[in-house]
């Protein structure tokens, strides 16, 4: 709050800076700003169709994001206030005032002057080209160098185009406001149509050439997709011609089955087998051999047919196995195992065997089991051939199949690619139709004049002033580390500050400085002040008299503190004694006018009624020269010497040298009771004051204290 209250303070003793330099400031600006043209604006709006779609019939359903939507909109701005575009505004506007004068939107500028007939048609050659191929004006060309430095002489150029053009969108509609001011109504309004037409035609072709482009990479790479899909397919095809397979699946399946089934029969024959020869051994073992012998001897002639027909029987058989179970060798297996039966029935009826024996039913089941047997043991042969043949076409199939499987995963992943790639050729021609449409949906018009900005720019550089004077002010303020108080002083010296003297608006003369019936502020702050540290100084000589006046720097006020002091000790009726210690000063010629030296005193034993005295205080100067104290006299002498003032005096000020001078002020601080330091205000203390001050510090009680000269407040 203090350095608040400061700072108002430092503004306020800079109050006609404060004010002068915004004043100035508005009356340049004044004169200045009636010299500018009037400002002119044209306004058209443009159609993007990225929110309104009205126009574009059918839409996908898909929503787009608000940011992506705003994206593009920032690069169609962008890409309005491209330099290249904004060239192109630049060659129609030389181009309409070259070829039509009388119409002019400026007057011509010197350079424009300076064009030979021959040089406007080439110009306008150029020009026409450069529009013609997008193209802009090359530096290192000095011809097009020239013609760029007419563009910006008659304020045609990118830049002058620039910086008085405005692109914006409306809010967050579907619309883009084009703007653009200057100094002429037609001409504002050639630049915002010229602009906004040139940039839809060239943002048009640009967009459709894109479109094109991407829809012959799509439709390239979906017939590639498409090629390699057909070549696959043709490749199984020709594999499966070759490999004489038509539905490998079906046929893996069909044959499995067989296999199946002819381990199945092979099973059942080889159980029948293994039946049968049990059954006809347990037969034969019921016969003796005299009944073998008759039943053989008389069954030879009837076992012949019997054999003939299980011939032809097992013939039937094994080509039925062969054909897979043909229904057309079924009904021959039929007829001759009808015929066997028959046969076997006729030897049975001849009573070929002893009609005493009472085994004819296990003679007919034998014969019977023995023809079952053969025809079990040829179906076992037949079945295990058969099986052999089907497992080798088996195991053709599973190279096949594998193979077909490459083609078919092959086929699978190219068909997807595909398809994909048909997808996207599809989406990009729904897209193509569906492109961005910039339509220029208001153009604009001659342009109206606007509101007078004078004003406001006189205002405002008023206002700029006063802020950077008063920032200029702050920063002067916040860099200075001058001490201007009494608190700051003792802050930065770690020393008590028993008084602040301030600075008197005139220059009085001491002598009457309390003499004075009617005293101006100044003059009865610094009477306050003094008095204040008169009685600190009274209160501290409760046991000494001497007081030494010292500073860190010569010319801070010391004499004019002393004489000060002298008087205000007087007034409370002390007898004062006025010493000037300081020999390299002029200080002396203001103590009196006929002076008694102090050099004199100290070699002679004259009466203190001898010292000159004047307005009741006493003084003692010197003569000058460049001397110490101990080099008149020596210590124990000068102590003597003093001590004799001081049975006489009630207060002793001595001025002494400043602390630059180390010894001489030392020399003198060594007889005194009280050590007053004197600082100036509105000073810094530098890094070669800090060993003066540590020495302050040093003295203890003996310092009484900092007075702050000069001081702007009094503390």
């Amino acid at each position: 709050m203090a350095d608040f209250i400061r700072f108002l303070n430092f503004l306020y003793k800079k109050k006609w800076l404060l004010l002068a330099v915004p004043l100035l400031t508005v009356i340049a600006a004044y004169f200045l700003v009636q010299k500018l043209p009037d400002e002119y604006t044209s306004t058209a709006r443009i159609s993007t169709g990225l929110v309104d779609k009205t126009d574009q019939g059918f839409t996908s359903g898909a929503n787009e994001q608000q940011a992506e939507v705003t994206q593009k909109f920032d690069n169609i701005m962008q890409s309005m206030q491209l330099k290249n575009t904004l060239n192109m505004v630049s060659y129609r506007l030389i181009l309409h005032d070259l070829t039509q004068p009388t119409k002019a939107f400026h007057k011509p500028s010197q350079l424009l002057q300076e064009l030979s007939s021959t040089e406007r048609q080439r110009a306008i050659a150029i020009f026409n080209q450069k529009l013609a191929t997008q193209q802009d004006l090359f530096i290192e060309s000095p011809e097009e160098k020239r013609l760029l430095d007419i563009l910006k002489s008659m304020h045609y150029d990118t830049d002058a185009i620039a910086n008085n053009l405005t692109v914006s969108r409306v809010k967050d509609s579907d619309y883009i406001r084009v703007e653009f001011d200057g100094d002429h109504p037609e001409f504002t309004a050639f630049v915002v149509n010229t602009l906004s037409t040139d940039f839809i035609n060239r943002y048009s072709i640009r967009l459709q050439t894109s479109n094109d482009r991407s829809i012959e990479f799509l439709e390239n790479f979906m017939n590639e997709k498409m090629r390699n899909l057909t070549a696959l397919m043709d490749q199984l095809k020709q594999y499966k011609i070759k490999n004489r397979v038509l539905n490998l699946n079906e046929q893996a399946r069909s044959m499995y089955g067989q296999i199946i089934d002819f381990e199945t029969r092979r099973e059942v024959a080889i159980k029948d087998v293994v039946a049968y020869t049990a059954a006809l051994k347990n037969i034969d073992n019921k016969f003796n051999p005299s009944d073998r012998k008759y039943l053989e001897s008389t069954m030879a002639s009837l076992n012949q047919n019997i054999v003939a027909t299980k011939q032809q029987l097992k013939a039937v058989n094994d080509a039925y196995f062969r054909s897979n179970f043909d229904p057309k060798y079924k009904a021959q297996l039929d007829s001759l195992q009808n015929k066997l039966t028959t046969q076997i029935n006729q030897s049975t009826d001849n009573y070929i065997y002893n009609p005493l024996v009472a085994k004819t039913e296990l003679v007919s089941q034998k014969l019977n089991m023995e023809i079952a047997l053969e025809l079990a043991q040829n179906s076992i042969a037949t079945v295990e051939k058969e099986l052999g043949r089907l497992n080798r076409k088996f195991d053709g199939l599973v190279p096949n199949e594998a193979k077909i499987q490459e083609f078919e995963t092959s086929i699978d992943i190219a068909s997807k690619e595909y398809i994909e790639a048909l997808q996207r050729y599809n989406n990009a021609k729904m897209q193509s139709q569906q492109t961005t449409q910039l339509k220029l949906l208001e153009k604009a018009l001659p342009g109206t004049l606007t509101p007078s900005k004078k004003v406001i720019l006189i205002v405002f550089a008023g206002i700029i002033s006063f802020v950077l004077c008063l920032l200029i002010l702050f920063l002067v303020f916040y860099l200075d580390s001058s001490i201007q108080e009494g608190k700051q002083l003792a802050n930065a010296t770690e020393i008590p500050v028993i008084g602040s003297l301030n600075k008197i608006d005139t220059s009085p003369d001491l002598n009457q400085l309390w003499h004075d019936t009617s005293p101006g502020k100044s003059v009865m702050a610094y009477r306050n002040a003094l008095r204040s540290i008169r009685f600190e100084l009274d209160h501290e000589l409760s046991t000494g008299k001497i007081i030494a006046l010292t500073s860190l720097r010569p010319g801070e006020g010391k004499t004019t503190l002393l004489l000060s002091l002298a008087q205000a000790f007087a007034l409370i009726n002390k007898k004062v004694l006025v010493v000037d210690g300081n020999f390299s000063s002029t200080a002396s010629t203001a103590l009196s006018t006929k002076p008694s030296y102090l050099e004199d005193f100290l070699h002679t034993s004259a009466p203190f009624e001898s010292l000159y005295v004047e307005n009741g205080i006493y003084s003692l100067s010197n003569k000058g020269g460049d001397y110490s104290l101990f080099e008149l006299a020596s210590e124990t002498h000068i102590a003597a010497k003093l001590e004799e003032l001081k049975s006489y005096f009630d207060v002793i000020l001595i001025e002494t040298p400043a602390l630059e001078t180390r010894n001489k002020a030392k020399e003198w601080i060594r007889f005194a009771d009280k050590v007053v330091a004197v600082y100036e205000a509105n000073t810094t203390i530098r890094d070669s004051h800090k060993p003066a001050i540590q020495y302050l510090k040093s003295l203890g009680n003996t310092l009484a204290g900092w007075v702050l000269n000069k001081a702007t407040t009094v503390s």
